[in-house]
C-alpha cells in the first residue's frame, strides 16, 4: 500500500499533469490573436491612423515569432525561470500599453505631445490642443522649460485656459519626428508584451514533446490548438466582465496570462515521459480530443448566440462558468491515473520492451553502429526498408567488406561528419541541411498566404457586404483550432500506420488552403464561409505538423532553438505576401478605381479577390516544396517508424 505523500509526489511528477498544465497555459497564451480586438482601443485613444496600426500589427507579428534565443536559454536556466521571464514581459509590455491608453502615464513628455498634436490636428484652422492650466504646465514641464519661447515660435495662443495653435513649419518638422518616436515606443511595448507568448510556447512544447516522445503529433496539435483558441476564451471572459471601459481588455491581456503562468510555472517541465508509457495513453488522448471538439463546438455556439441574441448578464455568467468547466475537465486524467490505481515504482517503469526504448528522433549516436561515408555509397536503398534485425545484418556485412578493402588499401575510410537525419542537430548544423530550409520556405509560403487572409478578413467581409465582420474573425479562430487538432491527429496516423513522411500532411493542408483562396477569389455567394473554413483548417494544421516533423528529423535535444527559428517563417511570409505583394496590388487597383466613384464600394471586393487570387501560385509552390521534402525523407521515416510495424 503506497502512502498518501508518495501518491502526491507521483501525482506532481506525472507527465499527464504536466500536459494538462501546459494546456492551461496555452489557453491564455495566444495574446497575438486578440490584437484585432484591442487595436480599436489603441486607435481611438491615441488618434492613430490605419498605417500606424499596421505598424503595431507588424510589431505584434515579430514579437509573436522571434524567440530563437529561448531554446538556448532553456538549456541554461530552469524552465520555471523561462516562464517567469515571459510572464514579466507580458505584464510589463501590455501593462504599460494599458497605462498609456488610459492616460495614467504620459505617452511622451508634455512638450512632445503638444508638438505631435500640432501636425495631427492643426489643419488650416485654429484647433484646441490640450486643456491645462498655466500653473499646471509649469509644474509638469519644470520651471526651466522655455514655455513662452515655444508658444511664440509655434504660434500657440491661450484663450480660456486652452491652448490653440496654427500650423507652422517648425511644428511640422518636430512633430513628424515625435510621431515616429511615439510609434516606435508603442511598437516596442507591443513587441515586448507579445514576445512573452514565445516563452510560453517554447517551454510547453519542449516539456511535453520530451514527456511524450511517441505521441508528438497529438501533443503539438493539442497545445497549439489551445493557443489558437485562447483568443476566443479570453474574449468570452471579457464579455462576462462587461466593462464599459474597453481599455480593460488590454488590462486583462496584461494581467490574466501572467497570473496563470505564475501559478503553473513550477509544474511544466520534463519528467521522463518515456518511463511512463501506459496502455491507457490512447484512451487518454481520445478523451482529450473529445474535450477539444466539445470546447470548439461550445464556443462556436456561444459566440453565435451572443451575436444574434441580446443575452442577460446571468446567462453570460452561466456560459462562462461552463467554459471554465470544459477547460478544467482534462485534470481528471492525471487524477484517475494516479489515485484510482496503484502507481508503478520507478524501477518497474524503466522495464520497457525493446521497441518502446527506441524513440524516434532520439540521438542515434549512442548506438554501436558505425556508418562510413563509403558505406552510404555502397549501401542499396532497399536496405533501409528492411526490418531492424535484417538491416543491421546487411550493414554489418557491408562494413566487413569495407574493412577488408581498407586493409588492402583499395579505399580510404573516413568517418561521417555530423549527425544524420533523425539524430540530434544543433541549430547551426540544421541550417546547412536542405531539408530544414525546405520546411522553412514551405511554411513561409503556406502560413504567409494564410496570414494575408486573417489580417484582412474584416475588410474583406465588409467589401463583400457583410455587416457583422467579427463573426468571421471568431469563426476562423475556431477553424484554426480544429486544424491544429486535426493536423496533429491525422499526421500521427500517417507516420504510425504507414511509416510515411509527416510532411505529406502539410502538403495536403496547403492544397486545402489553395481551394480556400480560390473560393475567396471567385467571390461567390457564401464563399466567405467556405473560404474561412478551408483557410482556418489549413493554416492551423501547419502549426501541428511542422514542430513534430522538425523534432523527428533534427532531434529533441535542441528542439526549442529549431522550433523558434522555424517560426520566423510566419512574420517573413506575412511581410512578403501581405505587407508587400497584397498591399501593393490593393493600392494600385484602388488608385485605378478612384476615378469611378459610383462603383468604388462595389469594386473593393474585386480588389481583394484579385489579391487572394494571386495567393494561389505561392500555395502551389509550397505544395511542391513539401512534396520534395516527402521524397527526400521517405527512408528516414521508414527507419523511424517502419520497424515498429514489422
Amino acid at each position: 500500500m503506497i502512502r498518501l505523500p508518495e501518491r502526491f509526489r507521483a501525482f506532481f511528477n506525472n507527465r499527464w499533469l504536466v500536459f494538462v498544465g501546459a494546456m492551461w497555459i496555452q489557453s491564455c497564451a495566444g495574446i497575438g490573436y486578440l490584437f484585432g480586438s484591442i487595436s480599436p482601443v489603441i486607435k481611438s485613444s491615441l488618434n492613430y491612423n490605419q498605417r500606424q496600426l499596421a505598424r503595431l500589427g507588424v510589431a505584434k507579428d515579430i514579437g509573436d515569432s522571434i524567440g530563437f534565443w529561448i531554446g538556448s536559454l532553456c538549456e541554461i536556466v530552469p524552465l520555471w525561470a523561462v516562464l517567469l521571464i515571459g510572464a514579466l514581459q507580458n505584464l510589463i509590455g501590455y501593462g504599460w500599453v494599458w497605462l498609456i491608453i488610459t492616460h495614467r502615464v504620459p505617452t511622451l513628455p508634455l512638450w512632445a505631445n503638444i508638438y505631435a498634436s500640432a501636425i495631427q490636428q492643426s489643419i488650416g484652422a485654429k484647433v484646441p490642443l490640450i486643456k491645462f492650466q498655466m500653473d499646471e504646465l509649469v509644474v509638469l514641464l519644470g520651471p526651466t522649460f522655455p514655455l513662452g519661447l515655444i508658444m511664440n515660435q509655434c504660434n500657440f495662443e491661450t484663450f480660456d485656459n486652452v491652448f490653440w495653435s496654427q500650423p507652422c513649419d517648425l511644428c511640422a518638422l518636430l512633430s513628424t519626428a515625435i510621431c515616429v518616436l511615439l510609434d516606435f515606443k508603442m511598437c516596442i511595448l507591443i513587441f515586448v508584451g507579445t514576445n512573452g507568448e514565445t516563452y510560453f510556447n517554447t517551454v510547453d512544447l519542449v516539456s511535453c514533446v520530451q514527456n511524450f516522445p511517441k505521441s508528438r503529433g497529438p501533443v503539438v496539435g493539442i497545445l497549439k490548438g489551445f493557443s489558437g483558441l485562447s483568443g476566443a476564451i479570453l474574449t468570452q471572459i471579457y464579455t462576462l466582465i462587461h466593462s464599459p471601459d474597453h481599455a480593460s481588455l488590454v488590462f486583462m491581456v496584461a494581467v490574466g496570462p501572467a497570473m496563470v503562468v505564475f501559478g503553473l510555472m513550477l509544474l511544466v517541465r520534463p519528467v521522463g515521459g518515456h518511463r511512463q508509457v501506459r496502455p491507457t495513453d490512447g484512451l487518454s488522448f481520445t478523451f482529450i480530443y473529445g474535450v477539444c471538439l466539445l470546447l470548439a463546438a461550445y464556443l462556436m455556439g456561444v459566440m453565435l448566440l451572443e451575436d444574434l441574441v441580446d443575452l442577460s448578464h446571468t446567462v453570460v455568467t452561466i456560459f462562462t462558468a461552463v467554459l471554465f468547466v470544459l477547460v478544467l475537465i482534462p485534470i481528471v486524467i492525471p487524477v484517475s491515473l494516479n489515485f484510482s490505481s496503484e502507481p508503478k515504482a520507478p524501477e518497474a517503469e524503466a522495464l520497457l520492451t525493446e521497441p518502446q526504448k527506441e524513440d524516434p528522433g532520439k540521438s542515434g549516436q549512442d548506438t554501436p553502429e558505425v556508418i562510413f561515408s563509403e558505406l552510404e555509397d555502397e549501401k542499396p536503398k532497399e536496405v533501409d526498408l528492411l526490418p531492424a534485425s535484417e538491416r543491421q545484418k546487411r550493414i554489418a556485412q557491408l562494413q566487413t567488406k569495407l574493412f577488408q578493402a581498407a586493409a588492402e588499401g583499395a579505399v580510404r575510410v573516413k568517418r561521417r561528419r555530423g549527425p544524420r537525419r533523425g539524430e540530434d542537430f544543433t541549430l547551426m548544423q540544421a541550417l546547412i541541411k536542405a531539408d530544414f530550409w525546405l520546411i522553412f520556405f514551405s511554411l513561409l509560403l503556406g502560413s504567409g498566404s494564410g496570414l494575408t487572409v486573417i489580417d484582412n478578413l474584416g475588410q474583406m467581409s465588409q467589401s463583400l457586404g457583410y455587416d457583422n465582420t467579427h463573426i468571421f474573425v471568431s469563426m476562423i479562430s475556431i477553424w484554426n483550432f480544429l486544424g491544429r487538432i486535426g493536423g496533429g491527429y491525422f499526421s500521427e496516423m500517417i507516420v504510425r500506420d504507414y511509416a510515411y513522411p509527416r510532411p505529406v500532411s502539410m502538403a495536403a493542408a496547403q492544397v486545402i488552403m489553395a481551394f480556400g483562396h480560390f473560393f475567396f477569389a471567385m467571390g461567390w455567394p457564401g464563399a466567405m464561409y467556405i473560404g474561412t473554413l478551408l483557410i482556418g483548417l489549413g493554416y492551423g494544421a501547419h502549426w501541428a505538423i511542422v514542430p513534430a516533423a522538425a523534432s523527428e528529423l533534427f532531434g529533441l535535444k535542441n528542439f526549442g532553438a529549431l522550433y523558434n527559428f522555424l517560426t520566423l517563417a510566419n512574420p517573413a511570409g506575412s511581410l512578403v505576401l501581405s505587407g508587400v505583394i497584397a498591399s501593393s496590388i490593393y493600392d494600385r487597383e484602388a488608385e485605378k478605381q478612384a476615378h469611378h466613384h459610383p462603383q468604388q464600394q462595389q469594386n473593393t471586393g474585386s480588389i481583394f479577390s484579385g489579391m487572394l487570387g494571386l495567393d494561389d501560385p505561392p500555395k502551389c509552390e509550397a505544395v511542391f516544396l513539401s512534396m520534395i521534402l516527402v521524397r527526400r525523407t521517405k527512408i528516414v521515416y521508414a527507419n523511424l517508424y517502419g520497424k515498429s510495424r514489422t
